[in-house]
């Protein structure tokens, strides 16, 4: 006798097994920042306990104030959101600019310099750092925050270039049209409609810009080297010592670091998910 499902059951199944690999999957990636959040709230002696555990009998919130005054925490902290700050409004705002003049304007090898643009996507890092390290040391900008900020004030970053002119594709050209039968300039229609209708778009690439100025390690690392201009990443670098890391303090300041991140995209993650959906609709 063979059994035979119906395809209502057959569904069932198979949405039961997806299920349960994104539970899997979530799980997995949740894991170390419970690990993270654990290990703050625990003393030096336990950390590293056999079996681990997860919750200890009682919460060592001493890790939390080491946090911030072992280091000069908030004054790292405002070097972050001086540098965070200047580079997703720069990044955001001429990436938008570009990406408008690829999307509506029409001048010679438009689609070869696009092209162009993009194609710096697959130059590594590694191989314009040195160059761009002796440009700035010339220029006398090392141990400054304008390496940091001012290359974003010059054509922001690649990718978001391409996806805001995605987005800008799909605006009706009969909008921009009748802005300039009513006498708009074009930098008028730039940011009287195409910008407030860019929202979307505009928050995922602010929260991608955001994410990669806040958690940035290496950039600080190669051009700040007085101690009162470091950001958090290199506060928090700070905990390794030579002979031993101090993990109830570093989670603890971990977290603290990963707080506006975590709140940030949670709060925008409506606008985050619609913006990804359309950037891509037209190429």
């Amino acid at each position: 006798m063979t059994f035979t499902l119906t395809n209502p059951q057959r569904k069932k199944i198979q949405a039961f097994f997806v299920y349960l690999f994104l539970i899997i999957a979530s799980a997995a990636t949740v894991l170390p920042l419970l690990w993270m959040i654990s290990t703050s709230l625990k003393s030096g002696d336990i950390i590293f306990q056999i079996p681990p555990k997860w919750l200890p009998d009682s919460f060592y919130w001493e890790n939390y104030r080491r946090a911030v005054t072992d280091i000069p925490f908030f004054l790292y902290l405002k070097n972050t959101v001086i540098i965070t700050g200047c580079r997703v409004f720069a990044e955001v705002f001429i990436s938008a600019l570009v990406a408008y003049g690829f999307a509506r304007f029409d001048f010679p090898g438009k689609n070869i310099w696009f092209m162009i643009l993009l194609s710096t996507i697959m130059l590594p890092g590694e191989i314009t750092m040195i160059p761009v390290f002796m440009m700035f040391e010339k220029l006398g900008w090392i141990n400054t925050f304008k390496p940091l900020v001012v290359p974003a004030f010059f054509g922001g970053q690649a990718v978001f270039v391409f996806l805001l002119r995605q987005f800008f594709l799909t605006i009706p050209r009969e909008l921009e049209e009748a802005a300039l039968i009513d006498g708009a300039t074009r930098f008028q229609i730039f940011y009287k409609i195409f910008l407030p209708l860019s929202k979307p778009a505009l928050i995922t690439i602010g929260l991608f810009s955001f994410q990669g100025s806040w958690n940035d390690l290496l950039g600080p690392l190669m051009y700040l080297n007085d101690s009162n201009k470091f950001t958090l990443q290199l506060g928090l670098a700070m905990f390794n010592g030579m002979t031993k890391v101090e993990w109830g303090p570093l989670m603890a300041a971990s977290i603290l670091v990963l707080l506006p991140t975590l709140l940030l995209f949670f709060a925008m993650q409506k606008y985050f998910v619609e913006g990804i959906s359309l950037t891509g609709i037209k190429g």
